[in-house]
């Protein structure tokens, strides 16, 4: 399965909705602006980027919290980066209000993305201060050899399209 993202203001994403009705879109916003997301093998965006699920635990709600923690990997680093993730254990998945994970890897380029959506943004705050947190990062003040680049995270609120 694939992932596919694009940006642009939210009236914009919008009307891909009316364009594509067949396919379920997932609308987000930050203080940046609006993201469009979907999951399916068709890409219908003609600006935007693509993705490989690797992963992929819960189901992506209407109606949340999105963090994405955007990491540039190393080519010769990204057998290790994946292979950490196939490997850990699933306690994200077990905090309340954990709604959906993906580790989603680009088709172009070498930022990896892991995508996690949470009821709310209290309960992802939650989940960072829990000792969960602290095992499965290990308390990591250097980053991993294979980091190309720091990290990076965009935080997005689902938009609720029946406040309209």
């Amino acid at each position: 399965m694939k992932a596919f993202m694009t940006n642009g203001t939210v009236d914009f994403l919008e009307k891909l909705e009316k364009k594509h009705p067949n396919i379920h879109l997932y609308f987000m916003t930050s203080n940046t602006g609006g993201l469009a997301y979907y999951e399916a093998e068709k890409n219908i965006f003609s600006a935007g980027r693509e993705y490989e699920i690797l992963i992929q635990k819960g189901n992506i709600q209407d109606e949340g919290y999105v963090v994405m923690n955007n990491i540039p990997v190393t080519e010769e680093g990204q057998p290790v980066f994946e292979d950490r993730f196939k490997q850990r254990q699933n306690e994200v998945e077990m905090m309340p209000g954990f709604q959906a994970f993906r580790l989603l890897k680009p088709k172009k380029g070498r930022t990896y993305v892991v995508f996690t959506q949470w009821r709310s943004e209290q309960d992802f705050e939650n989940w960072k201060n829990s000792k969960e947190f602290k095992h499965t990062h290990h308390g990591q003040t250097k980053p991993p050899a294979y980091f190309a680049d720091r990290p990076f995270l965009t935080n997005y609120h689902m938009i609720d399209k029946n406040d309209d």
